[in-house]
């Protein structure tokens, strides 16, 4: 071997040694055995972790159930107004911190495909333990959207009892819900990306995956209430800086959650505005395609990312309770007849 080969083979391997100890990062199983159940201000899962809880009872004669899922460096009180809301129309809703998020953040860390389907089955479980007689639907906005599509979808993550029983955690089956209501879903997936924000993505989260990054220089409007967007950037909980490994995590779940949606059998209502800058539309007409003509799709003209605080979000409150109440009744907000086509044409 030559001396310059073989100086060539000494920085290759220099390299690879320095991408593995730089391999982004995942939280794990706890080792405890626990059967889900609410305890006080929270709901403890099946590793024994005990997530952040939010509810709000009905304060009529109860007819349904939400379990609702928050978005990415979001936490549970991004469904505070329309769950109060919620009510009053005869419905509990259930919000927890999804792990890594809110007040069950560790420094961060993404947690997980498998954790935080594995943390959804467990919570519904929990639910359903005390309202065994209530049908129960599951509400995700953008990342909490994605999961749920990885729960219940076709995917290799649509299942993770047997992962999580190797961890001590007792298997059983996954739970059962009456229908699902996905808000924005994260869906942009590897396939609507560029080949060049792949890979850069992709050598930052090995190259530097602790490194922070924030959403301040894209110029992106992820809702058009203002004062609410405001209240947000001095929350503590909702994370502003995000490591880089983390964003990884979450493109590897919208990958997961487009291919999901091929066999996702639930019924379910997509809720999606016109406006929005966070998830293309090209990844919702795929998500669309995918699902066939079975489940419910409303296109908000005036509506941005996080429909439930836009300023027309009561009408997505509503919505959102006549399709619990019946999936096939007409809904307060008039759509065009072939909402799925104007998506894709414009």
């Amino acid at each position: 071997m030559s001396k310059l080969s073989f100086r060539i083979v000494i920085v290759l391997g220099a390299v690879l040694l320095f991408f593995a100890g730089c391999t982004p990062r995942t939280q794990q199983f706890g080792s405890q055995a626990a059967t889900p159940l609410i305890s006080g201000h929270g709901v403890i899962v099946s590793d024994g972790t005990k997530l952040p809880l939010r509810i709000w009872e009905s304060t009529k004669p109860e007819t349904h159930v939400i379990i609702a899922l928050h978005g990415f460096n979001d936490y549970s009180n991004s469904f505070a107004l329309p769950a109060e809301w919620w009510s009053s129309k005869s419905i509990t809703t259930y919000a927890y911190d999804q792990r890594g998020f809110g007040n069950s953040s560790v420094d961060g860390i993404w947690p997980g495909i498998q954790i935080l389907v594995q943390d959804l089955y467990d919570v519904i479980e929990a639910v359903q333990a005390r309202h065994s007689d209530v049908p129960i639907i599951l509400a995700g906005s953008s990342m909490g959207g994605a999961v749920i599509l990885v729960a219940y979808g076709t995917s290799p993550f649509s299942n993770v009892r047997s992962s999580a029983a190797s961890n001590g955690v007792v298997a059983s089956a996954t739970p059962s819900v009456q229908g699902t209501i996905l808000l924005a879903p994260a869906v942009w997936g590897r396939t609507t990306m560029s080949l060049l924000s792949r890979g850069i993505l992709w050598l930052m989260a090995h190259l530097a995956p602790a490194a922070h990054v924030s959403g301040k220089n894209l110029y992106i409007t992820p809702s058009d209430n203002i004062e609410m967007l405001r209240a947000l950037s001095k929350d503590p909980l909702v994370i502003k800086n995000t490591r880089i490994d983390s964003v990884y995590g979450l493109v590897n779940l919208m990958d997961a959650a487009l291919d999901a949606a091929q066999g996702f059998a639930v019924p379910t209502l997509v809720l999606y505005g016109d406006k929005d800058e966070i998830i293309p539309r090209e990844a919702t007409q795929l998500m669309l395609e995918g699902f066939g003509l079975s489940h419910r799709f409303v296109l908000y003209p005036n509506g941005y990312h996080m429909l439930l605080r836009d300023l027309q979000a009561k009408t997505v409150w509503r919505d959102a309770l006549y399709w619990i109440r019946d999936p096939s009744a007409d809904l307060p907000f008039e759509q065009s007849p072939d909402v799925r086509k104007r998506l894709s044409e414009n």
